[in-house]
């Protein structure tokens, strides 16, 4: 017919369409999996929730070190000590390792356990100086007793104390206790912005919630070296103890 041309299409944009078929054909498979970590990380945030100075529990009658052990004199004169509960949720479940038998005789900032996990390791030291009575060897079997309860059942040992008062001094009640908290907190939180950046910048999304709040057991993610520098910062008495008068 006069007038009229034909053109087929797919002979003359036939390349066009090719490469626009596969750019979707590599594109969709990628949004998919972008799509799906993050729904994962989303999930991860969600079952651990947020770590904030009102979450922690600070029990108002126990003595807290500035390096996260706590002890408390019971009237039998024994005193038990633990860890406090921002170091279990900083961690997550650990197990405790290298545990003390009674009859041992340690002083304070002495070796007291190994809190273990995937193979990273952080050293926990005596609050106080005394003879090791009993330990909880229950935590042995049942990590997850420290992570849920590390005041009530969670205890590590029972110790009969040699110098209860002098030692003591320095340590933290009440108020002082739940200030020094939010202050480690906030420490950590420092922490975590220069040793991610490091060690394990892919570990940012998971470990801080929307609104930059940290997540619970933030450690958990991270390397060996991170937890290497937190028990050098966090965790060594020498460091972190105030001298007593």
């Amino acid at each position: 017919m006069d007038g009229f041309n034909y053109n087929n299409i797919f002979e003359t944009k036939g390349i066009e369409y090719l490469v626009t078929v596969v750019f979707f054909a590599v594109l969709i498979p990628f949004w998919i999996v972008l799509n799906r970590q993050g729904k994962n990380i989303k999930r991860i945030q969600q079952s651990l929730g947020a770590l904030t100075p009102n979450s922690l529990k600070i029990p108002q009658g126990l003595f807290f070190t500035r390096f996260h052990t706590w002890t408390h004199l019971e009237r039998s004169g024994l005193a038990k000590v633990g860890l406090d509960d921002l170091l279990v949720r900083i961690t997550g479940e650990v197990k405790l390792n290298r545990i003390l038998e009674p009859g041992e005789k340690i002083e304070k900032g002495d070796f007291l356990a190994e809190i273990v996990q995937n193979e990273k390791l952080l050293k926990i030291y005596s609050p106080i100086s005394g003879e090791i009575i009993e330990a909880n060897y229950l935590l042995t079997n049942n990590s997850e007793i420290i992570t849920e309860d590390p005041y009530t059942k969670g205890w590590i040992y029972k110790m009969k104390p040699n110098n209860w008062i002098s030692e003591t001094q320095s340590y933290l009640l009440a108020e002082d206790a739940t200030t020094y908290s939010k202050h480690e907190l906030n420490r950590f939180k420092d922490f975590l912005a220069r040793t991610m950046k490091t060690y394990s910048p892919d570990s940012a999304m998971i470990i801080m919630q929307d609104g930059g709040e940290i997540m619970d057991h933030s450690l958990s993610s991270m390397n060996d070296l991170v937890w290497k520098d937190f028990q050098d910062e966090f965790l060594n008495p020498e460091r972190l103890e105030i001298p007593a008068n």
